[in-house]
C-alpha cells in the first residue's frame, strides 16, 4: 500500500518570523526536492494568503487541493489562544479543514472574536475547550491538534503557560483531541512515558518558517493509505488505521530540550536544575524549563529507549544540510554545502529517499567517504548531540568521524544563539559552578 510522507504544519510569509520568500510555488518546489508527498497550506485564515491559495490550488480531489502541476496540499492553519484559566495560558493549535467552504466558516467565527489580517497565526482570547467546541459545531471533519505540545511558551504541556493534562486543558472536549504534535524537543519514546497519552497519536510536522529543506519536512508523519484523501488522513489520526509512523529528529536537537539560559550560556539537565532550585547560577533569575524536565515531571514510567515496544513506529533523522554543514565545516547556506547537497541527492529520488534508503556504497559513488559515513551514522543513531536549550538548537557530533575541516572556536555576539560550526560562547553546566 502506498505510503505518504506528510508535513501538515507550515507557515506562509504572513506569519511573524517567517521568510518573506515563502510562496505556494516555493513550497511546492522544495517539497518535491525534500520528498514530502503532502504539505499543509499554512495560515488559511490570512486574507492575502487565502487569496493566493485560491489562485494556486486549482483542483480538488477528495479534500486534497492540487496545484496546476500536481503538488497536493491540505488546508491547514495554526491558531494562538491566550487566555486566563487559573493563570495565564498560551496554547497553539493546528487546525485542518476539508474545504474552502469550511475555511470560510472558521474565519467567520474567528472574526467575531478579533482580526485575522495582521498575522498568519492570529491570536484570540478564547479558551481551548471553547475553541474546540465551536469548531466542531462548524464541522466534525475539522481536526484540531495541539501544536509542539511540550515547548515552554505556547503549548499544551509547556512549563510556562501550559497544563498538566489534556483533560485540564480541553475539559469536556478532550475526547475530540486525537493527536498531539511532538515538536522538535520530544519524541515517541518520551511521550510514551505518560499513561494519559495512551490512545493518542503522536504526529510530527516541521512548523516550518521557511521553504528551505533544512526546515521544511524536518519532521513528518507517514500515512499508509490506498489513495490520498482528507478523510483517509483524518481517520488515520483518529483511529490509527492507516497511520504508519513518524519522522523525528533526535529530541536533544530541539531548541527547548534541556533547561537553561541562552544569554548566560547556561545549559542544564533536569537533575542539575533541581539542585539549583530552578535558578540560573549566573543571573539569579528563573531558568527556562525545557521539555525533558516537563516530561520527567508528568511521566508515569521510565524512559524505554530503542525502536521496539513503543506505541508507534518512527525514524530518527536530521536534515541533510545539517549533516553536510558539520562534515564540511561551513554554514548550511554556503555554496560549498549547496554544491555537495545536489551531489548527494543523486544517490536517491529525493532527500528523504537518500536519508532513509541509500546504501553507504551508493553514497560513496556520489560524495566523499566522510559524508557517506555521516549519513549512515545519523540513520543508525550513532551520533551525539549537545542538547538544545532556551531557543538554541542542539549541536550534532559524530564520534569517530574524521571531518573535512578543523573546527575553530569563533565568538559571536553576547546573547545570540550558537552557530552550527563553533559555539557562540562556551556552554556552562552545573560542574562549572560547583
Amino acid at each position: 500500500m502506498p505510503r505518504y510522507i506528510c508535513d501538515l504544519h507550515v507557515h506562509s510569509r504572513y506569519s511573524q518570523a517567517c521568510s518573506r520568500d515563502i510562496s505556494v510555488k516555493m513550497l511546492e518546489k522544495w517539497a518535491r526536492v525534500k520528498g514530502v508527498d503532502l504539505l499543509g497550506t499554512g495560515d488559511f485564515t490570512h486574507p492575502l494568503w487565502y487569496t493566493e491559495l485560491k489562485e494556486e490550488l486549482t483542483e480538488e480531489r477528495q479534500g486534497i487541493h492540487y496545484t496546476a502541476t500536481g503538488q497536493p496540499f491540505l488546508l491547514q492553519t495554526e491558531i494562538s489562544l491566550i487566555y486566563t484559566q487559573g493563570r495565564g495560558r498560551r496554547i497553539h493549535l493546528i487546525v485542518l479543514a476539508p474545504s474552502f467552504d469550511v475555511v470560510d466558516r472558521i474565519t467567520a467565527y474567528l472574526l467575531r472574536h478579533g482580526r485575522v489580517d495582521y498575522d498568519g497565526r492570529p491570536i484570540f482570547k478564547i479558551p481551548a475547550w471553547e475553541f474546540v467546541k465551536e469548531l466542531k459545531a462548524i464541522s466534525d471533519e475539522i481536526e484540531i491538534i495541539p501544536a509542539h505540545a511540550w515547548t515552554p511558551w505556547f503549548s499544551l504541556f509547556g512549563s510556562d503557560s501550559g497544563f498538566d493534562s489534556l483533560q485540564e486543558c480541553f475539559q469536556e472536549q478532550a475526547g475530540h483531541i486525537h493527536a498531539i504534535e511532538t515538536g522538535l524537543s520530544s519524541d515517541v519514546e518520551m511521550n510514551d512515558r505518560l499513561d494519559q497519552l495512551k490512545g493518542v497519536r503522536y504526529v510530527s510536522f516541521s512548523d516550518s518558517h521557511s521553504h528551505w529543506p533544512w526546515r521544511l519536512g524536518r519532521e513528518a508523519t507517514i500515512f499508509e493509505l490506498p489513495e490520498l484523501s482528507y478523510q483517509g488522513i483524518i481517520q488515520a489520526i483518529r483511529t490509527g488505521k492507516g497511520f504508519w509512523g513518524t519522522v523525528e529528529v533526535e529530541p536533544s536537537y530541539g531548541k527547548y530540550h534541556y533547561d537553561g539560559h541562552r544569554a548566560c550560556s547556561v545549559v542544564l539537565s533536569p537533575e542539575e536544575t533541581k539542585r539549583l532550585n530552578g535558578i540560573c547560577p549566573v543571573c539569579k533569575q528563573p531558568l527556562t524549563i525545557g521539555v525533558l524536565n516537563r516530561v520527567e515531571l508528568l511521566a508515569d514510567h521510565p524512559l524505554k529507549e530503542g525502536r521496539e515496544g513503543h506505541s508507534q513506529r518512527f525514524y530518527k533523522l536530521l536534515p541533510l544540510h545539517e549533516i553536510l554543514s558539520l562534515v564540511i565545516g561551513q554554514a548550511m547556506t554556503t555554496k560549498r554545502v549547496w554544491d555537495e547537497y545536489w551531489k548527494v541527492l543523486k544517490a536517491g529520488k529525493n532527500e528523504y529517499d537518500v536519508l532513509i534508503n541509500a546504501t553507504e556504497e551508493r553514497l560513496r559513488e556520489v560524495t566523499t567517504p566522510e559524508i557517506a559515513k555521516a549519513i549512515i551514522a545519523v540513520r543508525e543513531g550513532n551520533i551525539r548531540i549537545r542538547p538544545g536549550y532556551d531557543g538554541v538548537y542542539g549541536v550534532l557530533e559524530i564520534p569517530g568521524l574524521e571531518l573535512l575541516h578543523k573546527e575553530e572556536e569563533r565568538p559571536a555576539r553576547q546573547g545570540r544563539p550558537s552557530k552550527r560550526v563553533g559555539e557562540a560562547a562556551p556552554q556552562r553546566g552545573l560542574s562549572d559552578f560547583f
